[in-house]
């Protein structure tokens, strides 16, 4: 399967890397063929004023596009440092942090939007990793969502 084949089908665009937002690597080898990603967040060229607790200032529908934008935010510094999204294997964890109000308990549905976008471009096998959705008080700069994930390449 050609993964950008596939991103043409769905119409998603492969985006310009994000900024790093300090001294660190967005992308990190380890082992063999393991891959981390540092914590990303959804804003890259579109809507960067969307900011706020998820169940605050935020809809839950917010919280899942943001955590759509943080997915190909993802997708786009994987492409840039590994040459080619075609060397995934396999997604093995996303971690997600959701910027929450202090009665919102829905994190698991806006992770949600992250994760059905990772499986719609990868499918079932490859683009269904183990999760974990945090809710917490804050995230840098206000943002709704930040996200890591860890993969495995061919």
């Amino acid at each position: 399967m050609d993964v950008y084949a596939r991103m043409r089908e769905l119409g998603l665009p492969v985006l310009e890397p994000t900024p790093a937002g300090g001294i660190y690597s967005p992308v990190q080898y380890f082992g063999d063929k393991l891959v981390y990603t540092s914590g990303t967040g959804g804003q890259n060229q579109v809507d960067e004023d969307m900011v706020g607790r998820v169940g605050g200032e935020l809809t839950l529908e917010q919280g899942q596009e943001m955590a759509r934008r943080c997915a190909l935010n993802i997708l786009a510094n994987l492409h840039h440092n590994l040459g080619g999204l075609n060397r995934i294997k396999r997604f093995v964890k996303i971690l997600a942090f959701v910027n929450s109000a202090n009665d919102f308990d829905k994190q698991p549905a806006v992770v949600n939007g992250a994760s059905s976008l990772i499986r719609d471009i990868f499918g079932e096998e490859a683009g269904l990793p183990a999760r974990s959705a945090i809710g917490v008080n804050v995230l840098p700069g206000n943002i709704p969502v930040e996200i890591e994930m860890l993969l495995e390449l061919k």
